[in-house]
C-alpha cells in the first residue's frame, strides 16, 4: 500500500515499472504524458488558485509533487521553441558576418597614403596585411561567439599538484627545537 492511500502498491494506476526507458535507463516520456503535461498547465492558467493537488486528482499525476513537475515540463516545452529559433536566428546572423570577415581576408589591400596608393620601388602596389589581420581577428571573435551559443565550449579545468616550502632566513633550524 502506498502512504497516500489504500490502494495497494501492486494495484497502482500508474505502475512505474511499465514506463519505457531509453538506452540509459532513464523514464521516456510519451506522447500522452506530453499532452497530460500540456492540459494541465492549460487548465492552471485558466482557473488560477487551482492547488496542485487537483491537478493531481484530476489529471492522474502519482501525487501533487508529480503534479507540479508536469507543469513545469510544460513550462520548458512551451519556451523551448522560441529559445530554438532565437539561438538559429543568431547562428545565421554570425554565419553571414563569418562570410564578410572571409572576403575581407581573401581580398587584395594596398597600401593607402594621403588618398593616394603607395607603390614599390618596381611600380607595383605595396600590399597592406593590416586590414587582412583584423578581419582575422573579427572572424575568430565570430567563431568564438557561435561556440558560446551553441555551448561548444567545455569550462577550463585547472589542476593543481604540489606543495609549499617555508624557509625562514636567518635562524637557525636547531634554534626552534
Amino acid at each position: 500500500m502506498t502512504a497516500n492511500d489504500d490502494t495497494p502498491d501492486d494495484e497502482h494506476p500508474r505502475d512505474f515499472r511499465d514506463r519505457p526507458r531509453d538506452g540509459n535507463g532513464k523514464f521516456q516520456r510519451s506522447m500522452d504524458t506530453v499532452r497530460r503535461d500540456a492540459a494541465a498547465a492549460q487548465y492552471l492558467a485558466d482557473n488560477p488558485g487551482t492547488r496542485f493537488q487537483e491537478l493531481a486528482d484530476r489529471f492522474g499525476y502519482y501525487d501533487r509533487a508529480e503534479a507540479w513537475r508536469g507543469v513545469q515540463r510544460a513550462k520548458q516545452e512551451v519556451l523551448r521553441p522560441a529559445v530554438e529559433r532565437l539561438i538559429q536566428t543568431e547562428s545565421e546572423q554570425l554565419d553571414h558576418l563569418y562570410v564578410l570577415a572571409l572576403e575581407i581576408i581573401e581580398r587584395n589591400h594596398v597600401v593607402v597614403s594621403h588618398g593616394r596608393i603607395v607603390c614599390g620601388e618596381n611600380g607595383e602596389p605595396l600590399s597592406d596585411d593590416g586590414p587582412r589581420l583584423q578581419a582575422i581577428q573579427t572572424a575568430l571573435r565570430i567563431r568564438d561567439q557561435y561556440q558560446n551559443l551553441h555551448g561548444l565550449k567545455q569550462p577550463a579545468k585547472v589542476e593543481h599538484s604540489g606543495g609549499v616550502k617555508f624557509e625562514i632566513v636567518g635562524v637557525d633550524p636547531q634554534d626552534l627545537v
